[in-house]
């Protein structure tokens, strides 16, 4: 699953990066939130709209997301990205478990499968998982799917075969702070790297 990310890179990296000729207003966050307001590409541009699709779902899985009648409609027409700088997945350690950060080998962004809506008014959206690749495999059972630079257009424009793993170097993981565990924390210090099983808080709590 994918339930936390940052996005911190300068909203002028983000529309080159995504061929935009503009990005609404954001602020650099290192702990987004289901629920939070968040910058998301579509076929018409960039827009911002609350991570939890339909007020429920901030993640749907790749191998049923076409399937189910309740998504097959989105999944066709309604597509979008959501430009991430890196993402959070908690490896069970023991009785607890360790949040690790996970960021591009190559650039400065990664692009978040994604869908969106607009129903009842307000625009909200979505990550699609998928199974982990040799990066996470040891780390969760679930990793948001990754869309390659190459092949921003095909999935936005509706292709298939693009709900696969990221490859293994696309990627690298390594273990932080279980500060991000509590979301009202945003702050550089989150992506800081600790040794597994560390349990010190960066903020002294």
């Amino acid at each position: 699953m994918c339930g936390r990310y940052s996005l911190h890179a300068h909203p002028d990296v983000v529309a080159l990066q995504f061929h935009l000729a503009s990005v609404p207003a954001f602020a650099p966050r290192y702990n987004i939130a289901p629920a939070a307001e968040v910058l998301i590409v579509r076929g018409g541009g960039a827009a911002l709209a609350r991570w939890q699709l339909r007020g429920r779902h901030h993640n749907l899985r790749a191998d049923t997301v076409s399937l189910k009648p309740q998504w097959r409609a989105l999944y066709r027409g309604r597509r979008c990205l959501l430009p991430a700088s890196g993402f959070y997945e908690w490896k069970r350690l023991g009785a607890g478990r360790q949040p690790y950060y996970v960021r591009p080998l190559r650039g400065e962004l990664l692009a978040l499968a994604g869908l969106w809506d607009d129903a009842g008014g307000v625009q909200s959206c979505t990550v699609i998982t998928t199974e982990p690749n040799g990066v996470l495999a040891p780390i969760h059972d679930r990793m948001p799917v990754i869309i390659s630079r190459e092949d921003y257009a095909r999935w936005l424009g509706g292709d298939e075969g693009l709900l696969r793993p990221a490859p293994d170097d696309s990627i690298s993981a390594y273990p932080v702070s279980d500060a991000v565990n509590r979301a009202a924390l945003d702050s550089p210090e989150l992506i800081v790297p600790v040794r597994e099983s560390e349990t010190r808080d960066l903020f002294g709590h």
